[in-house]
């Protein structure tokens, strides 16, 4: 068997493999109640491994949310005649997937603003919470009991929560940029980088037991902030005009305001433990190693299928854009035109963000054609797609760097277009680029990173989940970038081994396929 064909071989095995490793689509029954919340935001909603105390199951994953919103969810949805499911999505891309149709409801702690009344409906409110502000046990402003004591205090928020806007209630203090996530403004606030965040009390619970250097304030009625009735409550987001609202209202005004009370106790008292034994990399890797392994399997999956797939496209671009120019003027035009098209795909995949492209491919087709796809096929169509307007330009760059003697030389021997790029061309342009294809490869690896946008459960966005909760952001990401390390090692140097084997044998001389004519001998 040829080097070629060895090669074309290991692809289809490997895209058959990996193939098998897809998830296949499966639409949501009509029993199921889809509820989008970040799950990291204890005691509001976290992630675990298992189901216990109640926790329900994560869409397109093996692991359970629970927390105060989840159980809030079950009972509405026990109203609704419906099972709980959890989509998992960052708090940025909830709204858009609750107009898009990927969930039914938002119920993550988020507050009736008017701003977000705009595009979306709530429901009653289900949690009322007074604001605090988070600061350092040890810190300058520890010792505050009002609004006034914070002069000269560097303070920031959650991005995208009026919580931001409450820091001009705090006269003197230096309003930081917002931050995307709780977790993040700990370790700022930990490191000394600010002096303090606004939050909501649950949340400065958790705060203050999972890390003995923070403390919230416990202002007085008189001494804390000022709010209206719609920024410190909690209520259900629901598209517009939702037929389910009147039950949705009618099933929480079953729940007691004791009753309330009780599963926000209980929620801070079963979220998970930030404790360590000391050991820091076996109390992560006992807690978050299945979630850290499912992570790195998915981040396998996409870059292996998005880079094989990618490379099918860009072979088949690559020839298509250095065919020679037919003799008819209606094939010339066709070929134009198709060329131009290529052109038009290679420009737009390679000079916008794959991020942004997966947010539109991703919601952009739920709300323009209702295309409800699973966020998994989404983004290995992404990265696909994406990979194949790079390589496309590798390959045609292998083709062009062959010698034109050849392409001539395969014209005399009265080859085709086709027949010339297969049998001559192709195998040489191929081995020239599969150092560049390998560079793609470890590209995908690292970038699937950004389709944590559309809350794929990838590597990077398992370690959002685990740095979220455990609070050792340094520690979980240490982890992490070995995993990346390691990954991308490996197929840096398996990939080295396959050009090797199509280098051929080194000591080939061209001398011994000649055939051999011996002289006859004369006499």
């Amino acid at each position: 068997m040829s080097n070629m064909r060895k090669f074309w071989v290991m692809i289809g095995a490997l895209l058959i493999a990996a193939g098998l490793f897809v998830p296949t689509t499966v639409q949501a029954a009509d029993d199921t109640f889809k509820v989008g919340m970040e799950a990291g935001y204890a005691p509001y909603n976290w992630t675990q491994s298992t189901d216990a105390n109640g926790a329900v199951p994560i869409q397109g994953s093996s692991e359970f949310a629970n927390g105060y919103d989840v159980q809030i969810s079950k009972k509405i949805a026990k109203a609704l005649g419906k099972k709980v499911v959890v989509v998992k999505t960052d708090w940025d891309g909830l709204p858009p997937a609750l107009t898009s149709g990927k969930i039914d409801a938002i119920i993550a702690g988020m507050s009736p603003t008017p701003e977000r009344r705009e595009t979306i409906d709530f429901s009653d409110p289900y949690y009322t919470a007074n604001l605090t502000v988070v600061v350092k046990r040890d810190g300058k402003f520890a010792n505050a009991t009002k609004l006034t004591d914070f002069k000269g205090a560097k303070i920031t928020a959650q991005l995208n929560t009026y919580h931001y806007d409450m820091i001009k209630q705090l006269p003197g203090a230096i309003k930081e940029p917002a931050m995307n996530s709780f977790p993040a403004m700990r370790v700022a606030l930990d490191s000394g980088t600010i002096n303090g965040y606004v939050s909501e009390v649950p949340e400065g619970i958790t705060a203050e037991a999972a890390n003995p250097n923070l403390k919230y304030i416990r202002f007085s009625k008189a001494n804390g902030f000022k709010t209206s009735p719609d920024e410190n409550v909690s209520s259900v987001g629901l598209r517009k005009n939702d037929p389910d609202k009147a039950k949705i209202n009618a099933a929480l005004a079953t729940i007691s305001e004791s009753q309330r009370a009780k599963l926000m106790k209980q929620a801070v008292a079963e979220q998970p433990s930030t404790s360590s034994d000391g050991n820091w990399f076996m109390t992560i890797m006992k807690q978050y190693g299945p979630m850290l392994l499912r992570g790195t399997g998915m981040t396998l999956l996409i870059s292996l299928i998005g880079t094989i797939v990618g490379f099918i496209i860009g072979l088949l671009v690559g020839i298509v854009r250095t065919m020679p120019k037919p003799k008819r003027a209606g094939r010339r035009g066709l070929l134009a035109v198709g060329q131009w098209l290529l052109s038009v795909y290679i420009e737009v995949f390679r000079g916008t963000p794959m991020i942004v492209q997966a947010a539109v491919f991703y919601y952009g087709a739920a709300q323009a054609f209702h295309l409800n796809m699973d966020r998994t096929v989404a983004a290995l169509l992404i990265v696909s797609i994406n990979t194949g307007a790079y390589i496309s330009e590798i390959i045609r760059g292998g083709i062009t760097s062959v010698d034109s003697g050849q392409f001539e030389a395969a014209s005399a021997l009265g080859m085709t277009h086709w027949q010339t790029m297969i049998k001559v061309i192709l195998p040489q342009a191929v081995r020239n680029s599969l150092p560049a294809v390998t560079n793609e490869f470890i590209v995908n690896i690292k970038d699937t990173s950004v389709l944590s946008v559309i809350s794929v459960s990838e590597l990077f966005f398992s370690a959002e989940t685990i740095a979220g909760q455990s609070f050792q952001f340094f520690h979980t990401y240490l982890i992490v970038s070995a995993i990346y390390l390691i990954l991308t090692f490996t197929i840096s140097r398996l990939f080295r081994i396959v050009e090797h084997r199509l280098d051929g044998p080194k000591d080939y001389n061209v001398m011994n396929n000649q055939m051999q004519v011996e002289t006859p001998k004369i006499g």
